[in-house]
């Protein structure tokens, strides 16, 4: 198995910002042989059909969205995130997510992948982070998916700004306790450095003893972790504020965590250290990748970049552009800083993509939409 670039839908531009067309064109432009959708992309263009965002225009939206793919040769490795699944104190809301889990499955299949992203709640209000509550409801969802045809895996995310599992570790004793094959992590470079590291509320932008904390704890994941529940890898670094967050800082949100305002607001690809990129995450990467007898895990397969910035909001059509090129010199950065040279899946070869080349989406009566 080699290692293989994808790109977050989201990354190439808020879906209200761009549309999807120009998205997916610019990541086969710029040579991503795969690309990982975010559910919010898929649930705009459903919502651009007449009735609005229905589940038969979201299946509608996922059958446009394969078509499209398939024209560009661009694999579908996962859709996410299916989120605030666990912990829910409310029988009735936990079984409107299981409800709304079968949608996704469609959707999921029609897509053609087998990867659905959970990352850890970020509710505050109705939810319970007691381990045996959370694990009984992710449990649910992983027999529900494996007795599906195909069945389906489901890749578990600590967000640094989570309500309580925050952490790689905390992520991982989830994995344990649920306890099924096809439940395991996504690992990503920031979310782990963003909360074992980096402070944004503080002035050097990390933590206290950030350098031995960091260390140790890459140390630790490489002993603790089973590569075989590391489903796929996401990769960002992110900025470094020139203030502190605070109350009167610019990206403030009344509410919000700091580490959640500065993620949506500050994330860089990989290797972008002259755009103010500050935190150790190609040591986060070699702990994943390297292999045992280095140190690391030893993991193989998708590496997919997933960024948030107050650049994806820009409307300028050059966006998703400018973002699917940085996407890829930043893969090959990582490529070179790794080692990775004889270790990656060539792109297959597709039709010539430039920025004006526009794939028709499937045309389907009305009727089918509503």
């Amino acid at each position: 198995m080699s290692y293989k670039p994808a790109i977050c839908s989201m990354s190439l531009g808020r879906a209200w910002a761009h549309t999807l067309t120009p998205k997916l064109t610019a990541a086969a432009s710029a040579s991503l042989p795969g690309i990982e959708i975010f559910f919010e992309d898929l649930l705009y263009l459903a919502s651009s059909f007449p009735g609005g965002p229905t589940p038969s225009n979201q299946l509608l939206a996922a059958r446009q969205i394969r078509t499209q793919c398939n024209k560009l040769n661009l694999e579908i490795m996962g859709i996410g995130p299916f989120n605030n699944c666990e912990g829910l104190l409310s029988p009735s809301a936990r079984a409107q997510k299981l409800e709304e889990l079968h949608l996704w499955f469609e959707i999921a299949r029609i897509l053609g992948t087998d990867i659905i992203q959970i990352p850890c709640t970020f509710m505050t209000e109705g939810v319970t982070g007691d381990l045996d509550i959370v694990s009984r409801d992710l449990r649910e969802i992983a027999d529900i998916g494996a007795k599906q045809n195909p069945p389906f895996k489901f890749a578990y995310e600590n967000l640094c700004w989570g309500t309580f599992n925050d952490t790689w570790e905390k992520a991982w004793a989830v994995v344990e306790a649920v306890d099924r094959d096809n439940f395991g992590l996504c690992l990503d470079t920031f979310n782990i450095a963003g909360r074992e590291y980096a402070d944004p509320c503080s002035a050097d932008g990390k933590v206290v003893d950030a350098d031995l904390v960091f260390r140790e704890s890459m140390r630790k994941m490489a002993r603790t972790i089973d590569v075989r529940k590391v489903f796929y890898v996401q990769v960002v670094d992110a900025e470094r504020l020139r203030m502190p967050m605070s109350e009167s800082h610019a990206f403030h949100v009344e509410g919000q965590k700091p580490r959640m305002s500065w993620s949506r607001n500050c994330r860089l690809f990989m290797c972008e250290e002259d755009r103010g990129g500050y935190l150790p995450v190609m040591d986060v990467l070699r702990a994943i990748c390297d292999g045992k007898e280095e140190g690391g895990l030893g993991y193989k397969g998708w590496i997919s970049m997933e960024l948030f910035n107050r650049s994806l909001l820009r409307g300028d059509p050059s966006v998703p552009f400018e973002h699917a090129e940085r996407a890829m010199s930043s893969w090959w950065k990582i490529v070179e800083r790794m080692g990775w040279e004889d270790k990656v899946e060539s792109r297959r070869e597709v039709a010539a993509v430039s920025r004006s080349t526009k794939v028709s989406l499937e045309r389907v009566e009305v009727s089918a939409r509503l």
